[in-house]
């Protein structure tokens, strides 16, 4: 049995459940891999993500597990059987792994929630902003390595933002509204994009303010990718050294509860075509564009 030496998050996650159903279960390895009539070794590899399991066994294990919600099976079923491509295969040589899990992540989402602290969310940036941050942040970085980083978070922006994408709702604070990235120039088409991705049906913006207070906003940034099974979302935290995955339940309940939190201590959302009021969150983005338009240092 050839065993993987790459393993994706969506192979990580499907083996993780299958050990989470089978201790639910109270069942050993060895008690759950002879009922379905398998070797131990070959149930450990699985749930460790290193090897594939066919869908008679899954059926199977689903059966001895007393799996009964069938939307939770077909979703696992449709781990299992999934081969991982999309449009970001092509990047598979130019980006780790971790990096090409988040656009698979997010191309199987229902809903996205977000929160940024300090710039603006990477789904939402416009072309000159990317740039600019990057050669910010990887001052060492080639040329051709910023247009790669570039092209990558374009392509999952229009993944995500198609007509038929998750709903991505998203709250950010207000110094990440303010902070200059780039110059004037870029601020003002940055937070021009900002307003009229609000316009769009399944996006919804909202902007926490400086006046909330400290206790409304000492989260982290964070991102939660929900597919249509909820209890199958993942929260995404990054630090400068790593990206920490966490799908466990509670992980899961803390950060809707987090997200919701934010929401109510947030400026309402964002409503273009609406009557702008500068304590909206649309409003005070117009506010800051304007304070844009009347500088000169471009």
């Amino acid at each position: 049995m050839a065993l993987r030496t790459h393993i994706t998050e969506r192979q990580r996650r499907l083996g993780s459940e299958l050990r989470k159903l089978r201790e639910a279960a109270n069942l050993s390895v060895n008690a759950a891999s002879a009922q379905i009539g398998m070797g131990a070794a070959h149930l450990s590899h699985i749930e460790a993500a290193r090897t594939a399991i066919a869908p008679d066994r899954l059926t199977a294990l689903m059966y001895a597990y007393d799996v009964r919600s069938e939307p939770y099976s077909e979703a696992l079923a449709s781990l299992a059987e999934s081969d991982g491509k999309g449009w970001w295969s092509e990047y598979r040589r130019a980006f780790p792994q971790r990096t090409l899990d988040l656009a698979e992540l997010e191309s199987g989402a229902v809903h996205i929630h977000s929160y940024e602290t300090l710039v603006l969310p990477g789904l939402l940036q416009t072309k000159a902003y990317m740039r600019a941050l990057f050669q910010s942040s990887r001052p060492t970085a080639r040329p051709d390595e910023i247009e790669n980083l570039v092209a990558f978070r374009l392509a999952r922006q229009q993944s995500v933002l198609e007509p038929t994408g998750p709903h991505l709702h998203t709250v950010i604070h207000e110094a990440a509204v303010r902070l200059v990235v780039g110059d004037a120039r870029v601020m003002r088409e940055q937070l021009t994009h900002l307003l009229g991705a609000a316009a769009l049906p399944n996006v919804t913006l909202q902007v926490l303010p400086f006046e909330a207070g400290p206790g409304a906003w000492l989260s982290a940034p964070f991102l939660h990718v929900e597919p249509a099974v909820a209890r199958l979302g993942t929260v995404l935290l990054e630090h400068p050294a790593a990206r920490v995955v966490l799908d466990d339940e509670e992980s899961l309940a803390r950060y809707r509860a987090t997200f919701t939190d934010l929401c109510h201590n947030a400026l309402p959302p964002a409503v273009p075509t609406g009557a702008l009021e500068h304590r909206d969150s649309c409003g005070l983005i117009q506010h800051l564009l304007y304070t844009h338009q009347g500088s000169h240092h471009d």
